[in-house]
């Protein structure tokens, strides 16, 4: 859809809209709100140095609570607004005006962890004894406890958080420099005629069924990126030397342990991923052979990988017909969980079309005194139907989560994110495969979930290789350069891609088009969480009623566990290879499928 036909945000309907005037009518309301949270977190800074009493320690608790509910209440509209129009002045102001404060708020609490740490061991203990209203925090407050040892004085942590900022530069300039400054020359369309890319646009050229628009389009980009080698090399490894200070400052043996710690993850999770990961690189390579051969190529290039394996007639869907089609898909999970996912549509958490202006992508959002909401910038393909029935996996969790647990354990880890919503991609593409009847549908269907599995398992646990040996190497004292970062990544592509895979030298550059690697460690649990997703869905598939509800427990649990133990509970051990092994031998009986229907 182009520029010139898309809508203003006032020509939507408003049934296609979120119903975001449910969290505030208008701004004048939002910013009596604000000015109320200033006022309540000024309060704050009165139980510094008072924790030690048993009813000072559930006050503060409880004033924490009501002004971070608040803060993520402001927060959840000026975001979902801002991203309702980019150009709009208003919302950018009252997102701009909450984004600085939650840092003012951040230093604000800083005092509270190292003050319960600075305690004589059994303070805790006793306090929860004398103050039966404490005992709902106790996991909290073991939590805090357990990190100690990487916990600083309370200057340390107010001089940490207050320059959180300032080490999440190289990130704001890699930010800026992608999204705004970089431009690329222009590429021959499949019309022969000059075409723009753009990073926005990249994707749709690498699945042009023509060679040489694939190939150009991957050539100019990297191209590009190769030019500004050095500065993203330069940005990447600054980032990298943050975050290894501050795993340093917090002592910890390494910077992953330092990442994996907060959710309880041990450092064998990641490496057992990527170990196990490495014994089955030949289930890829064989992908990549199958896939030359489909392809009728003489030889595959990294540019060939995203084109599909069978041309089909491009199927539209209405907006209901997708809801309708996901419903189907997610019949296993029961009536209740079809009614929410009913509720949802129906109550205005989903905001479905684009508009000028508007955020591009998709996202689940929302918070403790605020329905889900789910950002769709939905055009009526196959990708749309599955990126609804993804978001809604995620609201569904948020929707769990706040109604059963209290605000405390109400939020869910990051390694616990991906896996609903990944659940439902998995659920639905069964459903699809498994009615689907034409052939090049089915083929089609079949390659859309290998091609799921490759790049969100595959791939984002090469992506974790590299960050572990960027970290290992700059905790070691090695100065990475541009050209050892290329050489990784060259090296490490042939590796997982196999001999059958031509990586050209402009794929070298790839490493820097990734932003996730400013999140360090971050990528792997998308790979851990399409374990977990998929030994879900086999066992709802394989065991009734009760693996539905022991996967409901899942999303109910919140963080009222450490992630690994609530994933335990429900069935799924992640500190064994088992996960990860059932992944594989789903993408093996998936190429057995498409091998079969050739």
């Amino acid at each position: 859809m182009s520029e010139r036909k898309l809508k203003t945000r006032d020509e939507i309907a408003s049934s296609d809209k979120w119903a975001v005037g449910k969290i505030y009518r208008n701004t004048s309301d939002w910013e009596t709100d604000f000015s109320h949270l200033k006022t309540k977190a000024e309060s704050l800074s009165d139980f510094s140095g008072t924790l030690q009493n048993a009813d000072q320690l559930l006050s503060c608790f409880r004033l924490m609570e009501t002004v971070n509910r608040l803060a993520e209440k402001l927060a959840t509209y000026a975001f979902l607004r801002a991203d309702e129009d980019t150009a709009n002045p208003e919302f950018i102001a009252l997102k701009s005006k909450i984004t600085d404060y939650s840092s003012e708020l951040m230093a604000k609490e800083a005092f509270f962890e190292p003050e319960i740490l600075s305690y004589p061991d059994g303070t805790v203990e006793q306090e929860l004894k004398e103050q039966p209203e404490l005992e709902m925090y106790r996991f909290a407050l073991a939590n805090i406890l357990r990190q100690k040892p990487h916990t600083l004085d309370r200057k340390s942590e107010t001089m940490l958080a207050a320059v959180s900022v300032c080490l999440d530069g190289p990130h704001q300039t890699y930010t800026l420099m992608t999204n705004a400054d970089m431009t690329f020359p222009a590429i021959h369309g499949e019309d022969g005629k000059p075409a723009e890319l753009t990073e926005s646009n990249y994707h749709h050229f690498l699945m042009s069924p023509n060679r040489e628009v694939r190939r150009e389009a991957f050539t100019t980009l990297f191209s590009t990126y190769g030019k500004y080698r050095n500065t993203f090399a330069s940005l990447l490894m600054t980032s990298v030397k943050n975050f290894v200070f501050e795993s340093r400052q917090r002592h910890y043996s390494s910077s992953l342990e330092c990442s994996l710690a907060p959710n309880h993850i041990p450092v064998s999770v990641y490496k057992t991923a990527l170990q196990t990961i490495h014994t089955h690189l030949d289930s890829l390579h064989r992908y990549v052979n199958l896939k030359k051969k489909l392809l009728k190529l003489n030889d595959i290039h990294m540019y060939d990988l995203y084109v599909p394996v069978i041309d089909v007639p491009e199927s539209h869907y209405s907006f209901d017909e997708a809801v309708k089609i996901v419903k189907e898909g997610l019949a296993p999970l029961g009536k209740e969980y079809l009614d929410l996912f009913s509720k949802g549509i129906e109550s205005g958490w989903v905001d479905r079309y684009p508009n000028k202006g508007k955020r591009s992508g998709g996202y689940s959002a929302g918070c403790y005194d605020t329905q889900p909401y789910i950002l769709l910038n939905y055009n009526g393909d196959y990708d749309g139907v599955s990126t609804l029935a993804h978001e809604m996996g995620h609201s569904i969790h948020t929707y769990y989560s706040t109604k059963t647990q209290p605000y405390i354990y109400s939020d869910y880890s990051l390694f616990c994110a991906e896996t609903a919503s990944t659940t439902n991609e998995s659920l639905l593409i069964h459903h699809l495969i498994d009615k689907e009847t034409d052939r090049d549908r089915k083929l089609y269907l079949i390659n859309s979930q290998l091609e799921q599995i490759r790049t969100t398992v595959f791939r984002q646990l090469l992506f974790a290789e590299f960050e572990l040996f960027t970290h290992e190497k700059t905790e070691s004292g090695v100065q990475l350069t541009a050209k050892d970062l290329c050489s990784f990544w060259h090296d490490i592509n042939i590796q997982y891609y196999g001999p059958e895979m031509t990586v050209d030298p402009e794929n070298d550059m790839e490493w820097a088009r990734i932003p996730h690697f400013y999140r360090d460690f971050y990528v792997y649990q998308y790979a851990t969480g399409y374990a977990a997703a998929n030994s879900f869905s086999r066992m709802i598939l394989s065991g009734g009623e009760n693996a539905v509800e022991k996967y409901k427990g899942f999303l109910k649990s919140g963080s009222s566990d450490y992630p690994i133990d609530i994933l335990r509970k429900a069935g799924v051990d992640m500190e064994t290879e088992k996960p990860m092994e059932e992944v594989i031998h789903t993408f093996d009986g998936l190429l057995d499928m498409l091998e079969s229907a050739i």
